[in-house]
């Protein structure tokens, strides 16, 4: 039975050589190539959530550029099966590069993913994403 649902905020980053920025992350015992974001808070819009977790796990100060995409279709989580997903994507620029620091342990290290490739990104949505940049941008 579903009884929690998680929004869940995430980012597209892409470089000038159309590659967006991905992470190899650890995540409740699997490890996920994913975009970078996380789990929204109480108390918190969706951008406050971006901000901090960049700030977070990668040292990063983001300008957020623009929505993206948000998930129609109802998704149970992989991860926990009485909770429903919902998925929010917005392109970001980011504005310290240079000092980029992988501060979650979790995180093993940042991907750069050519929207030329076959798409590499695990979970569902991030594939649709993926997917729909390469019809915007290619």
């Amino acid at each position: 039975m579903i009884d929690k649902i998680n929004i869940r905020v995430y980012a597209i980053y892409i470089n000038e050589n159309q590659e967006i920025m991905a992470l190899d992350e650890g995540y409740a015992g699997q490890k996920l190539i994913k975009l970078p974001g996380g789990g929204l808070e109480f108390g918190e819009g969706t951008l406050e959530c971006l901000h901090r977790e960049f700030a977070e796990e990668l040292n990063l100060k983001i300008n957020v550029v623009e929505h993206f995409y948000t998930q129609e279709d109802f998704l149970v989580s992989r991860f926990r099966e009485n909770e429903q997903l919902l998925t929010i994507y917005y392109k970001v620029d980011i504005l310290n590069l240079d000092e980029l620091q992988i501060l979650d342990e979790s995180i093993e290290k940042i991907k750069w993913i050519s929207l030329h490739e076959e798409n590499p990104l695990e979970l569902p949505i991030d594939q649709i994403v993926f997917q729909k940049l390469k019809e915007k941008l290619l």
